[in-house]
């Protein structure tokens, strides 16, 4: 193995990469132990090793039963290694024109993983898109002893057939969703950055399609090899921690150049800063510190992120994007958010809707924004309000107060739930509620758990970030549900934790006499009967100030739908 791993690379760049060394370790039966060695790059010196370890795991991954091996490989190329022509072996359209790295390979080199994937081309038919397959390759070729191997190491990765696992997206509808959720966890968990794009890129969602560019492409080999570790080992939540950690130093080292006002600039120009950056990022961050902000993020459980996505996949399909199609799609929310011919609020201005439609989960930002009710057209009725805003998931209200104050609420559920406790003033709603306020900042004060998760308790086990169980593949299920307190995803109910307070999950109430949005000591929001007077205070919820003047009078209250919206 020493002497056949590495036949395409070209050591003169590989630094202090031992070519030779014996492989050392390479079977382990304790996951615990070969997770604390992938994340510690415990293999990163010996290319022996590492190249050992990666064929046991690609071995044993579940496949289909028909999965192509080296030898289809050797019976349609041939069993050459270098010196190909990389124009007698033309990528495919699915790879979308994404050019195949070099990390540390030799020139000639390029051609091999070319021919490669040629050949991956005409054994998955059904792959229309998956722009992230040259640099996969590219990296495999590294540690594998030929052409061939490289192939069944790949093509192991494409037809892995775990429930409920995957490696590579191969349609466009699931890496545009995969986009869409890196959005959402981008909101959750990275707001600092997250306000700097909204701040300074004219269409956020097309920069955060780049997230898996960063990540697999743009890195620096050295950096690009250790994510690898660990993404063989735990998945492809992996790649998500990755680039929220790159937008964290992303975030921190723009910061740190810029003193003066933040300028917008055309989406296309911050989306070469962050490449730049990504490709450079090893004068300001090591690998290690890169895997140390990752696995430091709480990130959602495996589970809740396959959940995410399947819901942004299927807002995606309610859109028309399917299987096939290859073309990007647009953030439809911001454009019509300033464009006065489609949105037009007598409360808001276009810039102001549109950062607050920046927070809006990805899947319901694809919607185009419907007033349902205001009460300069339909009067201050809290009946008409329930009669205008019944069918409809999720909602925006603003309100403006007669001393010229702003706030409001996105509010996840269709208020006819309401009718469940009858008469009785009962509390419903998601974590994806949130309420806001506008001045002297725009500010949003999400449910409080996502912040503070050592307030809600597990019903069930779940996975251990640090110990045991793999983020995708390890010994949980996909069917064991998300239930730590480090894990608690904003689309699912309250009613699937054990809080240790009903205080912190009281998020949307309704009935004859009010509305109330957030409770526990307080009320974020509370509107009375005739829609004309309120107050607001902090509440356990949303763990929120006061929104405005503490007892208010409302001038005008506005309800936007979303056109098409899909109910979680």
């Amino acid at each position: 193995m020493a002497v056949d791993c590495g036949v395409f690379v070209d050591w003169s760049q590989m630094g202090d990469v031992s070519h030779d060394a014996t492989p050392g370790k390479i079977e382990y039966k304790d996951f615990k132990e070969l997770k604390q060695h992938a994340r510690s790059g415990q293999w990163a010196k010996n290319h022996s090793q590492r190249s050992a370890v990666y064929q046991q795991l690609l071995k044993a991954l579940p496949c289909r039963t028909v999965t192509p091996d080296a030898a289809v490989y050797r019976d349609i190329v041939g069993s050459a290694n270098s010196k190909r022509n990389p124009s007698a072996y033309l990528l495919p359209e699915f790879v979308d024109g994404v050019a195949v790295p070099r990390y540390c390979l030799k020139a000639e080199s390029v051609g091999s993983v070319h021919a490669v994937i040629s050949c991956i081309a005409g054994q998955f038919p059904d792959i229309s898109y998956c722009p992230s397959l040259p640099a996969v390759t590219a990296l495999l070729l590294h540690w594998s002893a030929d052409e061939a191997q490289c192939f069944e190491s790949v093509s192991r990765m494409l037809a892995c057939n775990e429930p409920g696992r995957r490696l590579l997206d191969q349609t466009f509808l699931a890496y545009q969703s995969a986009c869409m959720t890196f959005g959402d966890l981008v909101h959750k968990y990275c707001p600092g950055a997250h306000k700097l794009m909204v701040a300074t890129a004219t269409d956020v969602l097309e920069v955060y399609s780049d997230w898996q560019r960063w990540v697999l492409g743009d890195l620096p080999f050295s950096f690009a090899a250790r994510v690898m570790d660990v993404y063989l080992v735990e998945g492809y939540k992996v790649l998500y921690r990755v680039a929220l950690a790159i937008l964290k130093f992303y975030r921190k080292q723009r910061s740190a150049a810029t003193s003066s006002a933040l300028t917008k600039q055309d989406s296309a120009a911050i989306r070469s800063d962050i490449q730049e950056f990504v490709q450079n990022i090893g004068k300001s961050v090591t690998p290690e510190k890169l895997l140390e902000k990752a696995f430091s993020i709480r990130l959602f459980s495996r589970k809740e992120i396959t959940l995410l996505q399947l819901a942004n996949e299927k807002s995606l399909q309610q859109k028309g994007i399917t299987v096939k199609q290859k073309s990007s799609i647009k953030r439809q929310n911001v454009q019509l958010a300033v464009n006065a011919d489609n949105f037009s609020s007598e409360i808001v201005s276009a810039k102001e809707i549109r950062d607050i439609w920046s927070w809006i989960p990805e899947r319901f930002a694809l919607c185009q924004p419907q007033l349902l009710f205001t009460t300069s057209t339909h009067g201050c009725s809290l009946n008409r309000f329930y009669s205008h805003c019944e069918g409809y998931e999720p909602t925006l209200m603003l309100l403006r107060t007669t001393d010229g104050e702003m706030c409001g609420a996105f509010l996840s559920t269709d208020w006819e739930e309401r009718k469940r406790g009858g008469n009785k003033l009962s509390f419903f709603g998601t974590g994806e509620c949130f309420v806001f306020k506008m001045k002297p900042e725009m500010e949003r004060y999400e449910w409080v758990i996502i912040k503070h998760p050592e307030l809600a308790n597990s019903s069930q086990a779940v996975e251990d970030e640090q110990t045991g169980a793999n983020d995708n593949g390890g010994p949980k299920s996909l069917e064991t549900p998300a239930t730590d307190a480090s894990h608690l995803s904003p689309f699912l109910s309250a009613r699937h934790f054990n809080l240790n307070s009903r205080n912190t999950s009281m998020f949307m109430a309704g009935n004859v006499d009010s509305i109330i949005i957030g409770g526990g000591e307080g009320n974020a929001l509370y509107i009375d009967s005739e829609l004309n007077h309120g107050r607001t205070e902090r509440c356990l919820t949303f763990d929120n100030p006061p929104l405005c003047a503490e007892s208010f009078q409302i001038a005008l209250l506005e309800v936007w739908g979303f056109k098409d919206a899909m109910a979680s």
